[in-house]
């Protein structure tokens, strides 16, 4: 039974009895890395979070395994109060799937780590890149109490990094846009205008950008969310 007591050797000893190969070749199909996975699925991964409990240290050490649910785990059990920008740099360097970048994404948001978004935006590396505009939208959701204008200013950066032809990248940066979008009436507007923009370009993938944004955006389900 796992605990709160729970060790690092203990929580990695119980992933691997868990080992499903008919769910690694399901993962696979999603593009999710298998190299180093056993093929838990994150609802089973999020209830061992549960029983295990948050702690900091244990956590990083179920990271630095490198197999996918330790990691997994190790970012739903990782205190958010603590995490530092240091910490979360160093977790970027080992980004190698977009499901690993979409949890720490929602883990550095709750952290308040938001001034790492342009950094991030900033970095070549793919699946760093992508982990900026995992937290604009997961920001976008989540931060409700924050001024709509937060949010907003992120436009910028969306149209700057909208021409990034690379899937993760792209997926996330349109992913942003519709968030932003779909946050409020005031947010709105300025997200319509700005896919509006980007899907009259002659470059490809912000016309796909912009394209697919409005669609969703002026879409009536979504016209009747932001007016209620």
């Amino acid at each position: 039974m796992i605990g709160k007591r729970a060790s690092t050797a203990d929580l990695i000893d119980h992933l691997h009895t868990l080992r499903s190969e008919e769910s690694l070749e399901g993962i696979a199909r999603y593009g999710i890395v298998t190299d180093a996975a056993l093929g838990i699925s994150n609802p089973v991964l999020r209830k061992i979070a549960r029983a295990a409990g948050k702690d900091h240290v244990r956590a990083f050490a179920l990271w630095d395994s490198g197999i996918r649910e330790a990691r997994l785990l190790a970012l739903f059990t990782m205190e958010p109060t603590r995490l530092t920008a240091v910490e979360a740099r160093r977790l970027a360097g080992d980004f190698a799937s977009w499901e690993i970048v979409d949890a720490a994404a929602d883990l550095f948001v709750e952290a308040g780590l938001l001034t790492l978004v342009e950094e991030f935006a900033a970095d070549e590396r793919e699946f760093v890149r992508r982990a900026a505009f995992a937290m604009i939208a997961g920001a976008a959701v989540h931060l409700k109490q924050e001024p709509g204008v937060t949010v907003i200013a992120w436009l910028g950066l969306i149209e700057s990094h909208a021409t990034d032809p690379r899937n993760f990248v792209k997926k996330a940066v349109n992913w942003s846009l519709r968030s932003i979008g779909k946050r409020s009436r005031a947010c709105h507007g300025p997200a319509l205008a700005l896919a509006q923009k980007l899907a009259a370009s002659a470059d490809r993938t912000e016309r796909w950008n912009g394209k697919d944004c409005v669609r969703e955006l002026t879409a009536e389900n979504t016209l009747a969310r932001i007016s209620r």
